[in-house]
């Protein structure tokens, strides 16, 4: 079975897999959202976050390769009476537009060419854009509690500070937490977050 068969299948479902509420990490940002402009929510799935960014006002790519996925994430947008538009995308192959985003959004992203999803965030965030990253580092497969099974696909500190250093803003912070998202992310994990303006 490929990638996509397996998102599909795990997306399939009529409950949503991560929940509906934004990812913690990111609604913790809010106040450092601009009051408009456009967004890309990076492998979005079901739309939890891309929604939530559309709440606040901004307008919205949610980007995901499932299609059972978008499907979710555009009845979620109607539900809550916003409008996002979603991009069935495959990382591997995309073209980043060049400063296009004023805010990029990679919410457990962790794809295994981990240097051409940094290379491609940095190509589309514009000058002074906004880039919010929550991922897991290799300690997550201690605890088994969600996320790859492969620690090529995980983030460590040095990942970060090789793709992101050079922005003129750059926070990054590690720490333990019991994190309870849908039926997919639940129990204690390792996790990895980045504050960074490019």
């Amino acid at each position: 079975m490929g990638e996509i068969e397996r998102w599909n299948g795990r997306y399939a479902p009529e409950s949503y897999l991560f929940g509906t509420a934004p990812n913690a990490f990111l609604a913790a940002q809010k106040a450092r959202l601009p009051k408009r402009g456009r967004a890309l929510s990076i492998a979005d799935g079901e739309g939890r976050n891309g929604v939530w960014l559309a709440e606040q006002g901004l307008d919205v790519v949610s980007m995901d390769f499932s299609p059972v996925a978008q499907a979710k994430a555009r009845a979620l947008a109607a539900q809550r009476g916003v409008t996002i538009t979603t991009e069935q995308v495959d990382l591997s192959s995309w073209t980043w537009p060049a400063d296009a985003f004023d805010v990029i959004v990679a919410i457990f992203a962790q794809p295994l060419e981990k240097t051409m999803l940094f290379a491609g965030v940095r190509r589309s965030l514009k000058p002074g854009g906004l880039l919010l990253l929550e991922g897991y580092p290799p300690k997550q497969l201690e605890y088994g509690t969600g996320g790859p099974g492969e620690v090529e696909r995980l983030y460590t500190r040095a990942d970060l500070e090789a793709g992101f250093a050079s922005f003129a803003e750059f926070d990054i912070t590690e720490y333990d937490a019991d994190i309870r998202e849908g039926d997919g992310h639940g129990g204690m994990s390792a996790l990895i977050d980045l504050v960074a303006v490019k």
